[in-house]
């Protein structure tokens, strides 16, 4: 790969100097401001190897480097080792960010411009991007090149999937009545219609669903709304004529995707929303109306309260999950006491459970299957290289989910394959109690998930522990595995919680070179009560499958956890045991006995 790797580099400084480029950034994202993206806009990982889903590249004349998070911070060194690619550690005390490292490396150099693909980047990226480079020294940047058009060969095409009605049972409102809503949100700003990019928010505004992005049911499109019409820019192929009647019916006209900027040049109204976030650079500059209202999109927050049929698709989906992750867990300790089983086959074991599902349509993630020190990489993919071969010793932890028809599934299990150490059960106990408290949790209405952080941290704090990743992440249904705006995390989220939302509940802690431990369910928020203070919300857990009880010093337990984690098991008991055969339900007994 090293060699790839510099021969790509090569060719790509050829253009730049071509072009008088000093430097090239690669934001690893797409027109949508995807997190995943499809292949054809995986220029980060093309010119640097590193595939994680968050990330920035940075190529100068003379040198190289990587961004990302703590998620990834031991996968992408291992996949830029050899590569003259300097991974920088984000939020890490001595790391430069972007603009700081470019100027460091342009210092005195003749050319001062920097290139980025505007139509790749959002709009807030690049007029960051812009601001810091100019006080940086007056450098300036260049968004009007794609230059992985000019060095890729073999560059993938636009993905062709076909287009697909989600039907009213699961969607629970129309179309039409979601179009209404947006235009009601729009005229509260003042707008008069909106560009939306969001390939997530387009899918569920339309209530359809495609299958353009790994693991994520969307499809490349832009939806452009005006005070009484719409018109959907795609690629027409992939809509049957069935499907653009019933959007014709409904107001929404179509259009090719290529003529999204075109169609921003004939836009009929006086002024038009734009979110910075939600639209690239490219787009948001040919936005031709009198007035470009800079606004969050109202549809994210819309998209996140999930209405009644969605959340009875949700409880119908984690029985199905639940009942996949019962046999699994069922099989996967006497498989691996037989000997054989790595971490790819018994991931490829629990694929195919879930798939047996008539439902079932894909995965929601690549599953994370970790065993031992591999559980200490936070989005471990074990591949041919590294797939370890599992003993009837140690942990294992397995983050997966699932989509189905009508509903998305993520969860986490940390697994006692045999013997474990007093360390690992330490740590173990250490995030369940973590789990359990966030939980169980009751708070004011309005709350938002940073507020509500710490809960899951306390335990682990006193021991002098903790982990750099989010808590908590809003969940699609059927739709992106991981959905905003409301986060529980320690970085400060404004988006409050409110009834109806989903997230999920995954502290965890990780020691490098040793082993890792996540538990993790899907929670959704409910009222709770009122008092004379105001109203009070609760979470409920979705998740549907036992926590391991072998690792856990009960003793470090509240009564309360305890007891918490006792009416779970139940909970779990009562809602799975119908759909199982007699010795799975024995084995579930078992396994959700009291402690």
């Amino acid at each position: 790969m090293k060699n790839v790797i510099e021969e790509r580099l090569r060719r790509l400084r050829e253009v730049m100097r071509r072009e008088h480029l000093a430097a090239f950034v690669f934001p690893g994202t797409d027109p949508h401001g995807s997190e995943y993206v499809p292949s054809r806009w995986e220029g980060r990982k093309w010119v640097s190897g590193f595939d994680g889903s968050a990330g920035l590249a940075v190529v100068t004349t003379d040198a190289a480097a990587l961004w990302t998070d703590s998620r990834y911070f031991i996968a992408a060194a291992e996949q830029l080792r050899g590569t003259e690619f300097v991974l920088m550690k984000e939020r890490v005390e001595g790391t430069p960010d972007p603009a700081e490292w470019i100027a460091s490396r342009l210092s005195g150099a003749t050319s001062t411009e920097v290139g980025i693909d505007g139509m790749s980047s959002s709009a807030a990226t690049v007029e960051a991007l812009i601001a810091d480079l100019r006080k940086a020294g007056g450098i300036t940047v260049r968004t009007n090149l794609d230059v992985l058009e000019e060095i890729w060969d073999d560059r993938p095409a636009l993905p062709e999937g076909a287009v697909c009605e989600h039907c009213m049972e699961y969607a629970g409102e129309s179309r039409a009545e979601k179009l209404r809503r947006i235009r009601a949100a729009l005229r509260e700003v003042h707008a008069d219609g909106m560009l939306m990019s969001a390939l997530d928010d387009i899918a569920w505004t339309l209530n359809m669903r495609g299958s353009d992005v790994h693991c994520n049911p969307v499809f490349v499109s832009y939806l452009l709304i005006a005070h009484d019409r719409a018109t959907l820019f795609v690629d027409r192929r992939k809509l049957s004529p069935r499907i653009e009647a019933a959007l014709k019916a409904d107001g929404v006209r179509t259009d090719d995707y290529a003529n999204v900027a075109r169609g921003l040049k004939k836009y009929p109204e006086y002024n038009i929303l734009i979110d910075p976030d939600e639209t690239n650079y490219t787009l948001y500059k040919a936005a031709a109306v009198h007035n470009v209202i800079r606004h969050t999109s109202p549809v994210p927050a819309m998209k996140a309260v999930k209405n009644a049929a969605e959340i009875e698709g949700f409880r119908r989906s984690m029985v199905r999950d639940g009942v996949a992750l019962v046999r699994f867990l069922m099989w996967l300790k006497p498989a691996v006491e037989r000997g054989g089983q790595t971490e790819m086959s018994v991931s490829e074991r629990l694929r195919g459970l879930r798939a047996a599902d008539p439902m079932y349509r894909d995965l929601s993630f690549d599953t994370i299957a970790g065993y031992q020190e591999h559980g200490a990489i936070v989005h471990y993919e074990a591949d041919g290289e590294s797939d370890a071969a599992l003993r009837p010793e140690g942990m294992i932890l397995i983050d997966s989910g699932a989509q189905y028809a009508d509903g998305t599934t993520d969860i986490t299990r940390t697994v006692a394959l045999g013997p474990v150490t007093n360390e690992q059960r330490r740590v173990y106990t250490l995030v369940l109690k973590g789990h359990l408290q966030l939980q169980n949790m009751k708070f004011p209405y309005g709350a938002s998930g940073t507020q509500l952080d710490a809960a899951a941290r306390m335990a682990m704090w006193r021991e002098g522990m903790n982990y750099l990743h989010g808590t908590g992440h809003g969940v699609g249904s059927y739709l992106n595995v991981h959905e905003g705006p409301h986060q529980i995390r320690m970085e400060w989220r404004p988006a409050p919680l409110v009834p109806g939302m989903t997230v999920t509940d995954e502290p965890g802690l990780y020691l490098q070179d040793r082993f890792g431990v996540r538990t993790e369910n899907m929670l959704i928020v409910k009222d709770y009560m009122e008092t004379e203070f105001g109203r009070f919300l609760e979470f409920e857990p979705l998740t549907l499958c036992p926590i391991d009880k072998t690792p856990i010093i009960v003793s470090m337990l509240t009564d309360d956890e305890r007891a918490w984690l006792d009416d779970y098991h139940r909970r779990v008991y009562e809602r799975l045991s119908p759909h199982l055969l007699p010795d799975e339900r024995q084995w579930l007994e078992n396994a959700c006995s009291p402690l």
